[in-house]
């Protein structure tokens, strides 16, 4: 398979801080899904309280989904200057995000998984997780416009 994404030997700025990045982005990105949860259960006079849950996984899900198919990075990541593309260089489309958010919410689901995806992105070349790895994704530095 060609890659068409920066090489992390030649050109290791694309990749640099990269994992921090993320983990800012996503403290960033669950700061806002809580805000727009809380928004969703004040509009259902609080009934959202008895399955807040669903709702939190539910909201992040679409959160995740659009801001990702709009843009390649969620809010948090284009507040930390990084974000997603496949392995030809291309940004996100629809499919791809929901498919990416997926496998993000299938491993905060399971804590093993979890913890291989985070070991993998601490010691891989381009930084990558474990659903990084299935899809063919990696998050990179975005380049100075």
């Amino acid at each position: 398979m060609t890659w068409h994404l920066p090489d992390p030997d030649t050109q290791p700025e694309f990749y640099a801080d990269v994992p921090m990045k993320r983990l800012m982005a996503w403290v960033v990105d669950t700061v806002i899904i809580l805000a727009f949860t809380f928004l969703v259960t004040l509009s259902t006079a609080f009934v959202g309280l008895f399955f807040f849950p669903v709702l939190f996984l539910t909201v992040s899900f679409v959160y995740r989904t659009v801001t990702l198919a709009n843009g390649s990075a969620t809010w948090g990541m284009r507040l930390m200057a990084i974000e997603f593309r496949t392995l030809r260089g291309e940004k996100f489309d629809l499919p791809m995000a929901a498919l990416h958010t997926l496998g993000f919410t299938l491993s905060f689901g399971m804590v093993f998984v979890q913890a291989i995806s985070i070991i993998l992105m601490m010691t891989t070349a381009r930084g990558q997780g474990l659903s990084d790895h299935v899809l063919g994704t990696v998050a990179v530095n975005r380049r100075a416009a």
